[in-house]
């Protein structure tokens, strides 16, 4: 066994602990292999070990990648999309995870109008306030009106857009010292969620993409239906600032 195989098993066994101690089913729940900076090569091999969603920050390196890879890959967008990017964007990708704004939304769907089905898609949700995050502010959703007024209007508008399928919603954590500081974060974004799907029960709300290398198990705890894991499958060494 290969030291990315031992990595893999390992990343996966946590996987099934966590859900186990929540009582889920860890078919529940699809890992992200996050690919950032590494080669195709690299992603072969994962891909090779059974592996098939894979994530990227950047659509000039997922491009890249993309062509040389099986064409069963499942891959997701979960960095920040700028709206001039947004055309490259659609046929790339077969999930997005960081819609976060109202504008990128509608970009998306002018060009996933030519998709044979809705691109799926979830919001990203700045839930701990931190001012370096992307996403809808929804740090004091329950609490503050304006915020929560905000936030609605920009989903209905959302969830209206004929050629994107809403499924859910994503978030990212801050950095921290002990993972057991993120539950708070994990635990609003869930109820924000459940908010939003009685809210607008129109759209799907199945999924809540939260959970990196360093704090995943907690949120598979907390919901989390899928999980962006890089640095722990491919360079458990690597500092936490180069990878997911």
């Amino acid at each position: 066994m290969n030291e990315l195989e031992a990595n893999l098993h390992s990343v996966q066994e946590r996987i099934a602990a966590a859900a186990a101690r929540a009582g889920r089913d860890p078919g529940e729940i699809t890992l992200v292999a996050v690919t950032k900076m590494e080669p195709p090569d690299v992603i072969m091999t994962a891909y090779e070990l059974g592996l098939r969603h894979f994530g990227e920050n950047r659509l000039e390196e997922a491009q890249e990648k993309v062509a040389e890879l099986p064409g069963d890959v499942v891959w997701h967008m979960i960095g920040h999309i700028q709206s001039r990017k947004a055309r490259d964007v659609v046929p790339l990708f077969r999930w997005i995870h960081s819609v976060d704004r109202l504008k990128i939304a509608r970009r998306l769907d002018l060009y996933a109008s030519d998709l044979a089905e809705p691109l799926p898609v979830l919001l990203e949700c700045n839930v701990s306030g931190e001012e370096s995050k992307y996403g809808f502010a929804a740090d004091r959703w329950a609490k503050d009106r304006a915020q929560r007024q905000a936030l609605w209007a920009a989903v209905e508008g959302m969830v209206e857009l004929p050629h994107l399928r809403v499924e859910g919603l994503m978030t990212m954590a801050p950095i921290v010292d002990d993972a057991e500081q993120t539950r708070p974060v994990f635990r609003r974004l869930r109820r924000l969620r459940d908010e939003l799907a009685e809210a607008f029960p129109g759209a799907g709300w199945h999924h809540l993409s939260m959970g990196m290398t360093d704090d995943f198990e907690v949120a598979i705890e907390e919901g989390a239906t899928m999980v962006r894991v890089g640095r722990a499958i491919f360079e458990p060494g690597r500092p936490i600032w180069c990878a997911i």
